[in-house]
This record gives C-alpha cells, structure tokens and sequence, in this order.
C-alpha cells in the first residue's frame, strides 16, 4: 500500500477508497490505535481479541486472545510490541482494570488496578511512560508503566474522556455538561489552569483529540455533534452535526496536517470537512454500517475505519476500482461477513 504521507488537498482526501477489509472478528471493533512512529495499528474487539497489523503492507500479524479480562480500550506504548489494554470482564472480582501487554510474546508484563468500574478512554503521553485512563466510576488516573501503583486521580463528574496534547505539556478531561478541563501534565495536582465550555451543548464529550499542531481540539458528542476548538482559548472554530447512531458511539480524526475532520455516522456514510474553508469535502458509503472506530494514521495518506469489520481507506487517485489487498478472512467490503 503505497500511502507515505503527502500534502493533502480536497481532490486527495476526495479520492479516499477501501484499500483493505478484515472481516474476521467475532464482534465489534471496540478501539483502535496507530503507533506513533511504526506503520503499526491495533485492535480490540468484542471476541476478546488483540489484533497487531502492518498497515504498509496490509497484512495482520498477529492476534492473540484474552478471555480473562477481555479487551475493550486500547493505545500502544511507545514500543512497538507492546500495549495497554482495559478489561471488560471480571472487573469487580480482579480489580485488574488495566493491563501492559507484550505482543511479542503474548505476555501480561502489569496489572494495573484503581478503577471499579469500565474504562471508557484511555491515552499514552507521548513523551514519557505516563498513562491516563477516564472510568465509568467518574475518575481520571494518572499511571506510569514502571510502576503498578497509580499516580494521581482526579474525581470528575460524569463520563471522563481524557487526552494528551502532541508535546506531552498539557491533558485534556472532558466531563458533563461540555465543560473541558485543561490541566499541566507536570502539576496536575493544583487543578485546572483553564476550563472551556462548548457552548449550547450540554451533552457528554465521548472523545476528544489534540490536532498534531497542538492549536486545535476535536471533540465529539454523545449526540454526534462534532466540534473544533482553538486549544489555546477555547473558541469554536467549526462544529458539524451527523445522523444519530442510537446503540453506537462514533468517532472523529483530524488528518495529521490538521486541515480536515473525518467522522462516521448513523447512516453509515462517512464524512469529511476542510476546517478552514468550513465545507464538506467528501461523503462516502462505509460499506460497513455505522463505523465506531476511525482514526487516521500519523504519518501516512491512510485511516482505518472499523465496525465489525476493519477496512483501511487509501486514496484512489485513478479513481479505479480499488485493488483488495486482503488477508485471511477478508470479504467484499460490499457484503461484509456479520
């Protein structure tokens, strides 16, 4: 898949097509992640399957499972074999909420455990081996990887989504109300040094992004409203509304230029917008229903989108059929196995 990272145009970001399907999972997609720096992604699905993919050469690599826990959240560490996966199962009688995977050896390398109950976002600093998770018991906890004792928490209202800004300086909580608390990773103990407040829309912030330029937020809604912020002073640059999705929440992604928002919606189509010119720029058919997991790759011309079906969206510049590079257990992304 011939996708490194170029400049990125409307006509480009038009051109997007399915370049790859995985349709082999037993259930949803629960999250996904792109390593930072490796041409890696992982999954974490309802089948209480972990999934490692080169996502240059669209192939899986490998798969391991975990029945115990399960595996609902998830982000890579800084190493590419490894990741923190958040448990589904077992919570209240483990306690073990949090796990440090290696995929190398299908080893659990940490436990971590604090929250009572599921976590519902989860993000590594991108400078050190600090860790956020936010949990359905309305806390925040600041982990380190070397240590299984949690480092700080912060008692929030609501449904926490927590993240990092692209320098590691600044985190970000969203909690009820549409208020979005911004904190210095380095002393987060003495509170918030701001606090934004999306104005008119009180419903719960279900994920929010940093922009790779650190000058905007995207947040998303429980109502699928979708929001850009000036991170710097809280103004909304642009919002954008999609078709409700009752039983799934969806997600958006900036392009790592910063330029363009990518969401899915209830209708199952994806949609894409120029920030600056507040236009839409692409509608597409998902071919995989309402997609809950969509994140595009840090340094490619590529982005994953994820039901309970994987498919990897490249540009089509010929605007040909695009040629399936599938692995074992891929399907027409027109009639994806359920």
């Amino acid at each position: 898949m011939k996708t490194s990272m170029t400049e990125l145009d409307d006509e480009t970001v038009r051109s997007m097509a399915i370049g790859a399907v995985f349709s082999d999972f037993g259930g949803k997609i629960n999250s996904l992640d792109f390593h930072r720096k490796d041409d890696l992604l992982v999954t974490a699905s309802e089948d209480d399957s972990v999934r490692l993919y080169d996502i240059a050469t669209a192939k899986l690599i490998k798969t391991t499972f975990h029945k115990k826990h399960g595996a609902d959240r998830i982000c890579f560490t800084h190493h590419p074999s490894s990741v923190i996966c958040s448990s589904k199962h077992n919570l209240d009688t483990t306690g073990e909420s949090l796990r440090y995977l290696s995929m190398y050896d299908n080893r659990c390398l940490r436990y971590f455990k604090g929250h009572k109950e599921r976590i519902v976002s989860l993000c590594m600093s991108p400078v050190n081996d600090s860790f956020m998770s936010g949990s359905l018991d309305h806390t925040v906890r600041i982990w380190d990887l070397r240590v299984n004792a949690c480092q700080g928490i912060l008692h929030m209202r609501g449904r926490p989504t927590v993240a990092y800004d692209q320098q590691g300086l600044v985190f970000a909580v969203a909690m009820e109300g549409g208020a979005i608390k911004l904190f210095d990773s380095r002393s987060y103990d003495k509170g918030p040094f701001d606090t934004f407040l999306v104005g008119g829309d009180t419903a719960e912030v279900c994920d929010i992004k940093f922009s790779n330029d650190g000058k905007s937020m995207l947040l998303t809604t429980t109502n699928n409203n979708i929001y850009v912020l000036d991170a710097y002073g809280g103004e909304k640059r642009c919002g954008y509304s999609v078709e409700p999705s009752p039983n799934v929440i969806i997600e958006a992604t900036f392009t790592p230029d910063g330029q363009y928002v990518v969401s899915g919606s209830g209708d199952g189509n994806l949609h894409a917008w120029s920030i600056n010119n507040r236009n839409e720029v692409a509608c597409w058919d998902s071919h995989i229903g309402v997609p809950s997991c969509l994140k595009w790759a840090p340094r490619r011309a590529m982005f994953a989108a994820a039901s309970s079906v994987l498919t990897f969206w490249i540009p089509n510049e010929a605007n040909e059929p695009t040629h399936m590079e599938t692995e074992a257990g891929a399907a027409d992304p027109e009639h994806p196995s359920q």
